[in-house]
């Protein structure tokens, strides 16, 4: 281990030590707290339960408007000073489970970002404010275009849920966590650790639920709303967003629109060119009590991107300019809730969603290649322009039930249908030009190749799933099992590498080249999951946790028909994948107190059947009539196996009345375990997994007051990455400091005023991170950034 790492350690774990020799209590590691709400609630869910309550009753008709001013602190009126908030994330409650329970009644490790953290920091996307949770880490191809990596596992191996919708999208390219709109975003609750046995497919890494805002239910008819402007000095960021919120007693109305503009990025080496953005986000929620104990919510959401950079993106050659001409996400959700059915039968959920993401880029390659024919004359073959798009709809359904067998047994079943269809096409623009040896072009050529990258195909996925949660001991014992099966059923057209040929303007739909890449197909499978967790309460306030999980990935659809010509091979898909599989464990012990909290797990992740790319042969025919042919290929294949393992913590200790310190700190290895190389994997691996994160820590400081409002420092140290895979480079250590600060709400008149501002990176580091794919001479993160916030409600 380097001195980098050994001097994070050193200071992570004296630092640690301090509150536990010193007999102190704190608050919620590294997070905000949750803002004390009237009638004791967050967010509408409720919060002063003090055992788990398996009822899923209806929101609260009678709960109070949501208090917004989420400043992270908690104020008491009385004495008008800031005191630890009396709420802790713990009480907090999450709904990524598929029921609703407070994080500290769950075995698993869950992660909650709020709203307030959001507006705290200046969050160009979800992933920039995830990034500072331990086990969490941001990668990306851009500075729009994000993602996150749980615990050494990327976006492929988790699944990403919008309100509790499957989001699927290409995996080649990151943005999914970059298609909804940070304003819009009432938390976000992260899972780290397989949970296969609740969402199926994909969940091998983690869960991220996204929980946007929406309209409540109250007393009397209300009308309020919000305007929240800001500002980022890096790009030129101007964002501006308008909510209005209307309802009475069995109905609400929710309305919420935004825009947002930023220029390229500047670095402390220079612009970033084209990381460019604009982005509005449009969404509507409705909810209706048609009954007693009856409750209909509908949504639709509309988000869409325009002129979008990608400086980075492995899918692309290093040299080209790649650019999101549009990129959007259309989201109709509904669902029907019956609650209170029976004592044993408490709850009935039908729920329905439709997902419509369109993705068109423009790509100009910037390349020419030259070739001297037998006559002595130079051939320039320059690709002008790429317009790849691909259209990705994705339909579901679920009912789920829960049933109380006892005050100390809850069952959970249900089963879900969810179909995924991908439409891609491509059209590439050739000019060809014949120099003779004193320069003089002699013939030129304009080619239009009309191409389908991956044929048409769908995945059609239905599950099974049951879960029980028994309360044992007095409920200080919570054993939490479930299972899964589901069938995968995967159908393609056929697929082919040239639909068509322009030449110089006369099309031909059956090129003599024409190869067949992919027949027609039908491809089954079926997986099963299963999960168990225990949680044991030491004393009110501490207890430990132990979960285990086997997990399922079915293969995408981009992995089994992708087909990419590179010249002299191609990279090949294949239509017989299996799923991979997961077998995972973590352990873990928390304390919820007052004054102190503390989060921290050990973990370990199998996976075997893992999807990588080997050498072999593509084999072909030309659709014109020939002889089998072949080609140099790399095709993906079921060949490896992949060893994942560490740690990470979070805690915050009140120091003194109103003084806080948080730390944290993370650490992945990810090993690749095949039998094709040295070290196991395969041939040619380093026995490094690829885009592993390094070991990171973070300290921060936050001084709240009344007055003053609050002040918060925040200090990430982040190690050299040196264990890495074939293809990467290493990436050195790095300090950032970064500084949040925000008023206290001021009435004015009927509204009320709050300001947000702070700095990134302040002292200008310039840094490479890890996960990121940037290309070309600058491939750095963001220099130093002012930001500002002005939030009016109403």
């Amino acid at each position: 281990m380097n001195r980098a790492k050994i001097s994070i350690l050193t200071a992570i774990c004296m630092v640690a030590l301090l509150p536990v020799v010193s007999g102190q209590n704190s608050g919620q590691p590294g997070q905000e707290t949750i803002q004390s709400r009237p009638g004791g609630t967050t967010s509408g869910q409720e919060c002063t339960q003090s055992e788990p309550d398996s009822t899923q009753a209806e929101p609260d008709s009678t709960q109070a408007e949501p208090d917004s001013t989420q400043s992270g602190q908690f104020i008491d009126q009385n004495h008008k000073t800031a005191r630890p908030d009396t709420v802790a994330l713990g009480e907090v409650v999450v709904s990524v489970i598929k029921v609703e329970r407070k994080i500290k009644e769950l075995p698993a490790s869950i992660n909650i970002v709020t709203s307030a953290v959001y507006q705290k920091r200046s969050s160009q996307t979800i992933s920039n404010v995830l990034n500072n949770q331990p086990g969490i880490s941001m990668g990306g191809d851009g500075i729009w275009a994000t993602s996150i990596n749980i615990r050494g596992m990327g976006e492929s191996r988790l699944v990403t849920l919008i309100d509790g919708n499957r989001v699927e999208t290409a995996t080649d390219l990151t943005a999914s966590l970059s298609m909804v709109d940070v304003n819009d975003v009432e938390r976000v609750e992260v899972i780290k650790g397989a949970q296969s046995s609740l969402y199926g497919t994909g969940a091998m890494g983690g869960i991220v639920n996204i929980i946007t805002k929406g309209g409540y239910f109250a007393d009397k008819l209300y009308i309020g709303g919000s305007v929240i402007s800001g500002y980022a000095s890096a790009n030129s960021l101007f964002s501006g967003y308008t909510s209005v919120n209307t309802g009475s007693q069995k109905w609400y109305l929710s309305l919420s629109g935004t825009y947002t503009n930023a220029g390229d990025m500047r670095t402390p080496r220079g612009v970033l060119p084209n990381s460019q953005f604009t982005t509005n986000n449009f969404r509507t929620s409705i909810g209706v009590k048609p009954f007693a104990n009856h409750l209909l919510k509908i949504q639709y959401q509309r988000n869409r991107s325009t002129n979008v950079g990608i400086p980075g993106g492995d899918a692309f050659p290093l040299t080209s300019e790649a650019t999101y001409s549009n990129i959007s996400r259309d989201l109709f959700a509904a669902s029907y809730e019956i609650t209170k059915i029976s004592q044993v039968f408490t709850s009935l959920k039908l729920s329905y969603f439709n997902q419509f993401i369109d993705r068109d880029v423009t790509l100009i390659p910037n390349t020419v290649v030259r070739a001297t024919l037998p006559n002595g004359n130079t051939q320039l073959t320059e690709p002008t322009l790429m317009t790849p798009t691909g259209e990705h709809l994705t339909n579901g359904v679920q009912l789920q039930g829960t049933l109380k067998m006892s005050e100390n047994d809850v069952l959970i079943m249900g089963a879900d249908l969810w179909g995924r269809k991908l439409t891609t096409s491509r059209q590439r623009f050739i000019t060809v030009k014949v120099n003779n040896p004193a320069g003089t072009t002699l013939v030129t050529n304009n080619i239009e190749r009309g191409e389908t990258p991956i044929p048409e195909s769908r995945s059609n996925n239905a599950g099974f799933f049951i879960q029980n949660e028994n309360y044992l001991l007095d409920k200080r014992l919570t054993i939490i099992t479930g299972a899964r099966i589901d069938g995968v059923q995967i159908t393609n057209k056929k697929g082919y590498d040239v639909d068509y040929i322009i030449l110089n303007g006369v099309r031909n739909d059956a090129p003599s080249t024409q190869r067949l890449t992919f027949e027609a197909g039908n491809e089954g499978s079926i997986s099963w999951s299963a999960n168990g967790g225990i949680l044991y309460k030491i004393d009110s306030n501490t207890d430990l946790s132990l979960n285990v999980a086997r997990s399922f990935r079915a293969p995408s659809l981009e992995e089994r028909f992708k087909y990419i010509d590179l010249g002299s091979y191609v990279r090949l898909g294949n239509p017989a994948l299996m799923p991979e599989k997961g077998y995972s464990a973590d352990m873990g012990v928390r304390v919820w107190k007052k004054n102190f909290t503390l989060q921290a797990g050990l973990y370990i992740n199998s996976i075997t059947n893992m999807i990588a790319e080997i050498p072999g042969e593509f084999t072909y025919t030309l659709t014109s009539g020939s002889q089998p042919q072949t080609l140099p290929a790399f095709i993906n294949s079921n060949i490896s196996k992949a060893l994942l393992y560490g740690f990470d913590f979070q805690l915050d200790y009140n120091l003194y009345r109103n003084w806080t310190v948080m730390l944290s700190g993370a650490y992945v290895r990810g090993k690749d375990m095949g039998e094709d190389s040295g070290a196991g994997g395969v041939a040619g691996s380093t026995g490094n997994l690829p885009l592993i994160p390094p070991l990171k820590g973070g300290v921060g400081a936050r001084y709240s007051n009344y007055r003053f409002g609050s002040l918060e420092m925040l200090l990430t140290a982040v190690a050299k990455q040196d264990k890495i895979a074939a293809g990467e480079s290493e990436t050195p250590g790095y300090l950032r400091l970064d500084m949040f600060y925000n008023t206290r709400e001021f009435t004015i008149g009927a509204t009320r005023l709050q300001l947000f501002a702070g700095i990134d990176n302040i002292t200008d580091t310039s840094y490479t991170n890890h996960l990121s794919t940037n290309r070309g001479d600058i491939s750095i993160e963001p220099g130093r950034n002012l930001f500002l916030r002005l939030r009016f409600n109403w």
